[in-house]
């Protein structure tokens, strides 16, 4: 415990407020992320999850408070300085967001051709094939986003991160829409990717099957900040009437539950 309690916090939001228009979103959160660790954050569909996400990158900034990134406050960054740490992070988008007009190859060396001009062409694709064959979609270099299915083009888009090796990766949803078995295998790369990477990163989910496969911390996101967060084996057991009917409401069985219990410890 000690040894984890010594780890640098590699993300933080303090006292988060956003609004759009009269919506207020946030009200007040506040998370910290420590090095290499996976921290899910679950709630409804529609509540802001994603918003935390946006700040983090620098696309949005808050109305209040602040986020840091390796202990630099984003919304006070130059342009320069923010595209620098951004460059460091890596996102997946619910949608996968590939370029429909490019094949899979030229999807996942976007990236490296935009910002990494230093390296050979073979390089590129050396690392691409790398890339591809890590995700299991090793052959598909010339297939088109419009001939994958929906897991493919998940594991396109996981290509995509994994061939510039971000240090934090932050996923929106990342098995929404796809079916259980390809879920699982998304699960599966997920945790095989921030391994590989020694990444630090957030998952946002209302997916609590998910949630517990890949999260070292669970959050529950509620009326715009973090009500709770703990490890997998204590958040299921807060005592929370509005958890509890979350987790009663979602995809999660008592079967799941326990199967998660035993493999705990």
């Amino acid at each position: 415990m000690a040894e984890k309690q010594n780890k640098p916090i590699i993300i933080e939001a303090h006292d988060l407020w956003k609004a759009y228009g009269d919506l207020q979103v946030l009200t007040g959160l506040n998370i910290a992320v420590e090095e290499g660790e996976t921290v899910v954050i679950l709630g409804r569909s529609g509540v802001g999850k994603s918003v935390l996400l946006r700040q983090i990158l620098g696309i949005e900034f808050p109305d209040k408070g602040y986020v840091k990134v390796h202990n630099k406050i984003i919304s006070k960054l130059s342009q320069k300085e923010r595209d620098k740490e951004t460059k460091r992070m890596g996102m997946l988008f619910q949608g996968a967001a590939l370029f429909d007009s490019m094949n899979v190859a030229e999807n996942t060396a976007f990236y490296l051709r935009q910002h990494e001009s230093y390296l050979s062409e073979k390089e590129i694709q050396d690392r691409v094939d790398e890339a591809l064959e890590m995700v299991n979609l090793a052959g598909t270099q010339e297939k088109m986003p419009s001939d994958l299915s929906g897991g493919m083009k998940k594991r396109a888009a996981i290509a995509r991160l994994i061939v510039y090796r971000p240090k934090i990766v932050l996923y929106d949803e990342p098995t929404t829409g796809l079916d259980p078995i390809t879920a699982t295998q998304i699960n599966k790369l997920i945790n095989k990717t921030q391994e590989d990477l020694e990444a630090t990163s957030i998952v946002v989910t209302h997916d609590v099957k998910s949630a517990l496969e890949i999260g070292d911390r669970l959050a529950f996101h509620y009326d715009g900040k973090i009500a709770h967060i703990a490890t997998k084996e204590d958040f299921l057991h807060i005592d929370d009437p509005i958890l509890k009917q979350f987790l009663e409401n979602s995809t999660i069985t008592e079967e799941t539950k326990s199967g998660h219990n035993k493999r705990s410890h």
